[in-house]
Order: C-alpha cells, then sequence, then structure tokens
C-alpha cells in the first residue's frame, strides 16, 4: 500500500497533521493507499511557497513557463500507462477511458503552452493629444485548484496549465477520493527542473485545507470543481479578502429529441452521455425529452441498448461499458433518489437497482425510467449514476421550456435534421453550452462554463486563460 505525502516548496514533506485517508478500489473495497488529512498549516505553507516564488515565475518569459508545460506533457505520455492503470484503480473509470484522460490531459498541457505568444493587450486611442493608453495583462499572483473525484488528473491540468502560463504560482488540492493520480504526477514533475514552490499538491478535507486556501489574503483565484453547495462554501470563504472564484459546479443536461432526429444517431448519443464513466459526469446528458410521435421507439431503442452494456471491473479486458461507482455513499445516493423516484410514480424500464453480479464493489446497474413527471426529483436534482428519466413533449417550444426549468445550466443537446428547430433551440436554452446531433463532451479549444448554479468563469480555449489573468491600464502622456 502506498502513502503519500504533502508536495511543497519543491519537496514531499510530511503533514503536521499525523492523520490519514484511505484511498479505496471501488471494483475491490482494497484499500490503495494512505493520504494526509492536510492541516491548515500545511495549507499556509504551500501558500507561502507559491507566494515566495511568483515574482521570479513571473519574471520568465512566457514561452520560457510555457516550456515547462511542453516538459509536463512530455512525462505524462511517457508514464501513460502507468498514470491510466493508477487513474482506474483509485475511481473505477473503465480503463479505456483512463487512458483517454491520461492522453488528453498531456494534450491539454502543450495546447496552454502554445497560448504563451499569443497572450496579448491592446492600445486604446487616447482623447489626448500625444498620449497612449496601453491595456496589459497580469498574472493575478497565486493560484489556488480544488479538484473533483471524477476527472481528476485532466481537471488537475485545467487549473495548473492556464495559471502557470500566464505566470501565476499554483498550490493544487486533489480529491480525497481519487488523488494517487494526481500525486504520482507530483513525483513526475520532480524530474523536469520546475523551479521549487511554482507548483503545490496538499492534500486534506475541505473543511479544514480547501477552506484555508480559501481565505488566505495570499490567494489570488480559486478554481473549483465540485458540487453546489461546494461554490457556495467556497464564495463564502473567498468573500472576506474579495478573492476571484471560478466555479464548475453541478449539471442537469437535458437531451432534445425532435420527431425529425436521426433516431440511432440520438440513441447513440445520449445513451452514451449517460453512462460514460457510469453516468458520474457534470455534464452527462441526465433527462430526455423526446417528442410524443417517437416516443414508444425510442424507448424500444434506448431499453435495448441498455440492457445490453456490459458492466464489469475496470480493468476487464472485455471493453466494458462502465464499472463500479466511485464510493459505498455515491451508490447509496443513487439508490436512494431511483427508489424515492418509483415512489413518486417512474416506472423501471431497464435496471433500477444495484448490481447483484458482483461479490464487492459499488456497482449500480444502467437504468431507465418512464411515467416520470417535470415535478419529481429525478427530473429536478442532479444524479451522479447511470439513471435516465425520459419525458414526453409536442412541440419544441414546451421542450424548451421544460429544458429550462432547472437551476442548473451546464450543459444541453438537442437531435434534429431540421436547421431552423436546431437555431431557435440554440437561441433560447439556457446552459453555458449545446450540442447538436452529437454526445455531451467538450473540447479543449472552447470553453466549457456554466449557467444559473452551474458556476462562474469557466475553463479552455483562449477565455479559460484569460481567468488567470488581471488587466493593468497605463496612460502614457509624452512631450
Amino acid at each position: 500500500m502506498k502513502e503519500f505525502n504533502q508536495f511543497i516548496n519543491g519537496k514531499f514533506v510530511k503533514s503536521t497533521s499525523t492523520e490519514t485517508i484511505e484511498v479505496v478500489n471501488p471494483c475491490t473495497e482494497e484499500v490503495l493507499a494512505l493520504i494526509p488529512k492536510g492541516s491548515a498549516t500545511d495549507a499556509e505553507n504551500a501558500l507561502q511557497a507559491a507566494q515566495a516564488s511568483q515574482h521570479a515565475w513571473k519574471s520568465l518569459t512566457a514561452i520560457e513557463r510555457a516550456g515547462f508545460l511542453n516538459k509536463m506533457a512530455h512525462i505524462i505520455r511517457e508514464n501513460r500507462i502507468f498514470l491510466a492503470e493508477t487513474l482506474a484503480s483509485e475511481q473505477a473509470k473503465v480503463l479505456g477511458l483512463a487512458q483517454v484522460e491520461i492522453d488528453v490531459t498531456a494534450d491539454y498541457f502543450d495546447y496552454n503552452a502554445g497560448w504563451a505568444r499569443r497572450i496579448e493587450g491592446e492600445i486604446i486611442q487616447s482623447d489626448r493629444k500625444k498620449e497612449h493608453i496601453f491595456l496589459h495583462k497580469a498574472p493575478i499572483g497565486v493560484a489556488v485548484g480544488i479538484l473533483p473525484w471524477n476527472f481528476p488528473f485532466f481537471v488537475m491540468a485545467r487549473k495548473v496549465a492556464p495559471s502557470l502560463v500566464t505566470g501565476n504560482t499554483c498550490v493544487i488540492k486533489p480529491s480525497c477520493e481519487a488523488p494517487n493520480t494526481v500525486m504520482e504526477f507530483a513525483k513526475l514533475i520532480a524530474e523536469i527542473g520546475l523551479p521549487a514552490g511554482v507548483l503545490n499538491f496538499v492534500c486534506g478535507s475541505g473543511s479544514i485545507v480547501g477552506n484555508t486556501l480559501t481565505k488566505s489574503p495570499i490567494t489570488g483565484i480559486v478554481s473549483l470543481t465540485g458540487s453546489v453547495y461546494a461554490g457556495q462554501k467556497i464564495m463564502e470563504a473567498a468573500a472576506e479578502n474579495i478573492t476571484k472564484v471560478s466555479l464548475e459546479l453541478g449539471g442537469k443536461a437535458p437531451a432534445i429529441v425532435c420527431a425529425d432526429a436521426n433516431m440511432d444517431l440520438a440513441v447513440e448519443a445520449v445513451v452514451s452521455s449517460r453512462v460514460i464513466f457510469s453516468g458520474q459526469v457534470c455534464n452527462c446528458a441526465e433527462r430526455a425529452y423526446v417528442e410524443d410521435s417517437i416516443y414508444d421507439e425510442f424507448m424500444d431503442k434506448v431499453a435495448k441498448k441498455m440492457s445490453e452494456l456490459k458492466v464489469e471491473d475496470a480493468f476487464s479486458t472485455n471493453s466494458p461499458d462502465m464499472s463500479s461507482l466511485v464510493s459505498k455513499d455515491q451508490v447509496d445516493k443513487v439508490s436512494e433518489i431511483v427508489e424515492y423516484a418509483k415512489k413518486e410514480g417512474a416506472q423501471v424500464v431497464v435496471g433500477g437497482t444495484r448490481s447483484n453480479q458482483f461479490d464487492k464493489g459499488y456497482f449500480y446497474q444502467p437504468t431507465l425510467l418512464t411515467n416520470v413527471t417535470q415535478d419529481m426529483q429525478i427530473i429536478k436534482e442532479e444524479v451522479f449514476g447511470p439513471v435516465l428519466p425520459v419525458m414526453k413533449f409536442s412541440s419544441l417550444d414546451e421542450a424548451i421550456a421544460l429544458a429550462n426549468d432547472c437551476e442548473y445550466g451546464l450543459t444541453s443537446s438537442i437531435f434534429s435534421e431540421n436547421f431552423n428547430k436546431v437555431m431557435h433551440a440554440c437561441e433560447e436554452l439556457e446552459f453555458g453550452e449545446t450540442y447538436v446531433n452529437r454526445e455531451h463532451f467538450e473540447a479543449i479549444q472552447g470553453f466549457h462554463a456554466g449557467w444559473k448554479k452551474s458556476g462562474l468563469g469557466g475553463a479552455d480555449g483562449k477565455h479559460g486563460m484569460e481567468e488567470y489573468l488581471q488587466t493593468k491600464v497605463i496612460y502614457a502622456q509624452y512631450r
């Protein structure tokens, strides 16, 4: 069994706390590692190390900073199989998807390195003669990144890569449930010559380590990927120092399937978007609205596809579609919300219970529900599991109204071969992303940002990088 220490100021150091947290393989319930249940002192030490190194780091040219990101990408690719196996073991992500996460993470570092020569300011026309107004972009200072357990490695890069290339230093708090891959990466970066203190990793609870990192006056920006509740706590803690926050929170993504859709494409996209990583993805298709004239056909096809899904150990060589949920707490939550939906009148078409084919692990069957209504909990609240409730609609405007009747606004989708319908839906849907005739999954050059309670700010692409920059305007009068 592995044991990890905190990574602060370029070294692995023991936590000032003697408490530890077990990291468990969700498929086997085997304890894989122990991480520190870090202290406020650990968090403060990491922040001070980041602060002390920031001036020298921002003084490097952007292309010099980008060189370190390229080295990170290279070392990830050199260790891609080991990292994918580590990721699959700690969170039950099927090995193929785990490998995709590792490979895309390497690409993400390279992509952000490519922005080094594209960080631009502006020259603004002055009302005065012989004056120039220069708008510069400057780093914020120390960036704090708080990671989720569902895509811990990729989201680590989402926070580290843009913050470092823009001249910030960084403190990362990994998820307590899936920290191993991130902490193995901390070991690897010791080989690339990164200056001490530029990137730090501190394990521990959100209530102690996360809160300390967020409320510190040293912190310039906090980027969190997590629940609405966690986002609210981050905003409360950041308010004391008016610290900038960037939040990607929950989602309850609707998929609208019109009668003129390519049926097979819609079925494939909706199902794959619902069960990817066992339904534990913020931008998953969480609820489907299907036009009444094709409802029965759609349900028959989805039921067949979901009943044929392979649910196995994450390391299975049979190319499983999904595996265990991440924890006992998670499978309990999914089970409870499905049982409540049944009591409210929902009918189970496929699944509807925990899987009994395994002696251990936190497996839940792919589940398809009908006879659901808009006021049910299963339609309103985020379900981090492979559960798809489906409702009918009779007009596109009705479907859009149902889709928008939600406190979340992260992703959405529409399936139709009618250009006018698609454009009308894209205009009216109140979500940060809308996918047309495809599965829910964003691109690293896009901008992943939620509306409503799904968050503030965003990540990826040019706009994600600019989250880590602030402006300085210089009024230069000359004679």
